[in-house]
């Protein structure tokens, strides 16, 4: 354990006594929930923040918290990028409104989903379109039909990888040998035998992954974010897009974090030629709905592939995807709420959420570095970023992660309880801003043994 580790050990006492000092509702919630939820919480999930108990929320709008307890948070978190254009954004909680009454399921079309279609075309530049409830659904949709046309048992993904709960993507390099991510539970196959794992950044590698030619698709985020972030290498996206079709390996680029970038995704910003692209969480303002958009020729084979087999379930979609209220909620945010002037303000938000954390990191001597992209930003506990997931996770710091974010919720500052993950939104005030400043630099300081 190094100095800061050492630091936060001993300060992290008095934090989980001034918590649980300041939420009494919360406490009492926790412990009347912890008689009907596992754990006290609906969604396991929900108690991987370092605090004590559960925090209970009690109402969330733009990019404001208040909890049981009436505590009011600058909200950098936003649900984990599933509200990171703000809690509640009024065209959508207009549209839902209106919906609500007018009818929420009835597994068939509406013209509300075509016009969303439609914005989602000409936004992602891909013609064809398929909705479903989450982004996990969609990666593992596309997944199937990847297999499907291609005949090709395999899939890749890069180590540190994340697409959601789907199966297939749980694995991880481990001393250069493929095995089951840690902490999998109830796995019964051995997903290596159907899923290669290879490291971001590593043309070479890649490369020799896919000469056999047993692979359907490549699924990878533009960056790797969920194992803090590493960015792609020069060059690297255009070694990926020529080497698949080389190999007649299908792309698909999951933009469910990196939408953050900008309005069309870091498909959109930098050019990226995916035969299929999904995304989800914050697609229809916070309502459940994922989707994944592909080509013209990826439609035609597909129809070639649904009619070579008889009717009967695909194994793919569920009852409530594409339903009436996530469809007019996807319509809103698309053409009302994630717009160019939004994200031109979220970056600069970010850009200037960044910059305090450096100021700080220099001003007390700690070796960290910064990320972002576009809306999101990490800081990260070594001095230079990574290339691969496997430095990623090598370098993570559980200890100081939940030390800092535990100081920042005692002083009224929400992020993200993986990875000191935070994000911009068009709801950001400044105010937020230096609220998370003045906190960050006390937290380093007693970090660095300053306080």
């Amino acid at each position: 354990m190094d100095d800061a580790g050492r630091v936060a050990d001993s300060l992290m006492r008095a934090e989980l006594e001034r918590y649980e000092a300041s939420h009494p509702a919360s406490k009492r919630l926790a412990e009347r929930a912890g008689g009907v939820f596992p754990g006290g919480v609906p969604l396991h999930w929900m108690r991987d923040w370092p605090t004590p108990f559960p925090l209970f929320m009690a109402e969330a709008r733009g990019a404001e918290l208040v909890d049981a307890d009436g505590h009011r948070y600058a909200d950098f978190c936003l649900g984990d990028t599933g509200s990171m254009f703000g809690h509640s954004p009024e065209p959508v909680a207009r549209a839902v409104a209106d919906q609500v009454v007018r009818g929420v399921t009835a597994m068939l079309p509406t013209e509300e989903g075509v016009a969303a279609a439609e914005a989602l075309a000409r936004r992602f530049g891909l013609p064809f379109w398929q909705v479903t409830t989450t982004a996990t659904d969609a990666n593992r949709f596309v997944l199937r039909w990847v297999r499907a046309i291609t005949g090709r048992p395999k899939i890749l993904v890069f180590n540190g990888c994340y697409h959601g709960t789907v199966d297939d993507t749980f694995v991880r390099l481990d001393d250069g040998r493929a095995v089951h991510r840690p902490g999998l539970l109830g796995q019964a196959v051995d997903l290596t035998a159907t899923t290669k794992v290879v490291e971001f950044n590593d043309p070479a590698g890649l490369e020799a992954a896919l000469a056999p030619g047993d692979v359907a698709c490549v699924i990878t985020e533009p960056a790797l974010t969920n194992i803090g972030m590493v960015l792609p290498e020069e060059g690297f996206h255009a070694a990926l897009r020529e080497l698949t079709r080389r190999h007649g390996t299908m792309l698909v680029i999951d933009e469910t974090h990196t939408i953050s970038t900008g309005p069309g995704g870091w498909t959109r910003e930098y050019g990226l030629e995916p035969d299929f692209l999904t995304l989800g969480k914050p697609i229809a303002g916070g309502i459940p709905c994922g989707v994944y958009g592909f080509t013209a020729e990826v439609e035609a084979r597909m129809r070639e592939v649904r009619a070579g087999v008889p009717h009967g379930h695909s194994g793919m979609g569920t009852t409530l995807s594409a339903n009436a209220l996530a469809m007019r909620a996807l319509r809103a945010m698309l053409e009302e709420v994630m717009t160019e002037a939004a994200y031109a303000g979220m970056v600069d938000r970010a850009r200037r959420l960044a910059a305090g954390i450096e100021v700080a990191v220099a001003r007390h001597g700690l070796a960290w570095h910064v990320t972002q992209i576009g809306a999101r930003v990490e800081f990260h506990f070594t001095p230079t970023p990574y290339r691969t997931g496997g430095e990623a996770a090598a370098a993570m710091r559980p200890d100081l992660e939940r030390f800092v974010n535990l100081f920042l919720i005692n002083r009224g500052v929400l992020i993200a309880p993986f990875h000191n993950m935070m994000l911009a939104s068009p709801a950001t005030t400044d105010q937020q801003i230096a609220r998370f400043h003045d906190a960050f630099d006390a937290c380093a300081a007693a970090l660095a043994g300053h306080a």
